[in-house]
């Protein structure tokens, strides 16, 4: 499976963004997907997963600021991202079954 992720940018601390990650192939719906976000000099971490079922997980420091949904039908799973910290300034990843992975796409989160 090929993955696509878009939606980053630059934005203000307590802004919004809207990450896609787009999915080839037939059977995207059978996938657990997670996104993942590695900083500078950091390691790479879990932020978010769902299950083919649509039972989502998150990590604490993103509870009740982000959350993961999917749309089988586009093959798609989106992160919706709001109250933006600095800190969520990262290279994020989306990945299926974390064993197939798309680009990173950059949010930046200035103060």
């Amino acid at each position: 499976v090929q993955l696509q992720a878009s939606g980053g940018g630059l934005v203000q601390a307590g802004g919004s963004l809207r990450l896609s990650c787009a999915a080839s192939g037939r059977t995207f719906s059978s996938y657990r997907m997670g996104w993942y976000r590695q900083a500078p000099g950091k390691e790479r971490e879990l932020v978010a997963a769902i299950s083919s079922g649509g039972n989502t997980y998150y990590v604490d420091f993103v509870k009740g600021r982000f959350t993961i949904s999917r749309d089988n039908a586009k093959n798609t799973v989106y992160l919706q991202m709001n109250s933006l910290k600095p800190e969520d300034t990262a290279v994020y990843r989306c990945a299926a079954e974390a064993r197939y992975w798309g680009q990173g796409t950059q949010v930046t989160v200035s103060s």
